[in-house]
């Protein structure tokens, strides 16, 4: 066990957190909501990530990547999160899902959006979140931390701590079973011949 930090230590610590991990809480708040798939959750999963975080911060190494540090605490939160509530009833009101959160973030943020986005874009709202809310829960983070959120296969099996082989076979996996449940609705709109 390491010995406590001074209280100049701490303070600088503190004023690190503040400057570095801060300002990336409105990209992990979009994270948290396409994970939770519901605002309220979200801001919860968060504030849970954040304290996580804000507590294990000494032990974050300076000048590795900050941002997939604070996606595997909150994806590590959220598997928690979800395993826990997996043994209790849930209910989840459509109603209170922007389902187009996604895609107005990328827009604002000046990112140019994937074919794969294009596609989705087209699709009715429901019908893409029904697919994607199909897929089982693995295929489903390691997709959205893939397509939506743009780590690199070492950086997301860092994040799920599972092999780099692990996390290519769940996103083709779910890349598949994404593709198996939307070609008909894109071919019905004329999207693909």
């Amino acid at each position: 066990m390491s010995e406590p930090l001074t209280a100049t230590e701490q303070q600088r610590l503190e004023e690190r957190f503040e400057r570095e991990a801060l300002p990336m809480m409105p990209e992990l708040y979009a994270g948290a909501v396409r994970l939770t798939r519901n605002p309220s959750d979200a801001e919860d999963l968060l504030q849970e990530a954040f304290l996580r975080a804000y507590r294990a911060f000494s032990s974050f190494e300076e000048g590795t990547n900050l941002r997939a540090w604070l996606y595997r605490i909150l994806t590590n939160a959220y598997i928690n999160i979800y395993r826990k509530k997996q043994r209790e009833p849930q209910m989840v009101s459509s109603d209170e899902v922007d389902e187009w959160y996604l895609y107005d973030q990328l827009a604002e943020s000046g990112r140019e959006p994937s074919a794969e986005a294009e596609v989705l874009e087209s699709l009715p709202d429901e019908e893409v979140q029904e697919a994607l809310a199909a897929l089982p829960e693995q295929f489903r983070l390691a997709v959205l931390l893939a397509d939506v959120e743009g780590f690199s296969y070492k950086e997301i099996a860092e994040i799920l701590d599972i092999p780099i082989g692990t996390v290519m076979s769940r996103l083709h996996r779910g890349r598949r079973a994404l593709e198996k449940r939307l070609w008909n609705v894109v071919k019905e709109r004329g999207l693909v011949r």
